[in-house]
């Protein structure tokens, strides 16, 4: 049973909203996040769901890490674009077009970031040299709207029906 609707987004304050869309985008998605199926799952989605399930994963890099290595963490190029995409839909587009600076100088990295030990590559690469300005202005941005997370929140208000909230 599908927990969105117009009536409890609504009545939910943020954190209950925010909830609510976790829990759905869960029983929708039933994929290993990043896999080939993960991405059939999130493009049958309504496109707001869509967006937030292509965006969660940077929110959460951008909490524990950098841009680039986000790029390591979910090294897919086809993932990357739903990301983009996602920030703009959700209406982040100053946070989109960051991320997708930050993609452009990765993909010049792309295999590195692919190799088993990406990871002891990328401290002191040039690539985390390169992308650590964008990622510093992907804080901020993160920081002043109360994460990706908040961008959700306020689509789904203004946008019931893209996330598959059935009209009343």
């Amino acid at each position: 049973m599908n927990g969105l609707t117009v009536e409890a987004i609504d009545a939910s304050s943020d954190e209950e909203l925010f909830s609510l869309l976790g829990k759905e985008l869960e029983r929708r998605i039933s994929a290993q996040r990043g896999s080939s199926e993960f991405l059939a799952e999130i493009r049958a989605l309504p496109i707001g769901l869509r967006a937030m399930a292509g965006t969660y994963e940077l929110d959460v890099s951008l909490a524990l890490d950098d841009l680039g290595w986000h790029f390591g963490n979910w090294h897919s190029t086809d993932l990357a674009e739903e990301t983009a995409r996602g920030l703009e839909e959700v209406g982040a587009a100053d946070l989109a077009k960051i991320f997708r600076d930050a993609f452009q100088i990765a993909q010049q990295y792309w295999i590195e970031l692919g190799a088993e030990d990406w990871m002891n590559w990328y401290h002191g690469s040039p690539l985390e040299t390169a992308v650590e300005p964008l990622t510093k202005k992907a804080w901020s941005i993160r920081d002043k709207n109360q994460g990706i997370f908040k961008y959700w929140v306020d689509y789904a208000r203004r946008h019931p029906e893209r996330v598959g909230a059935p009209e009343a």
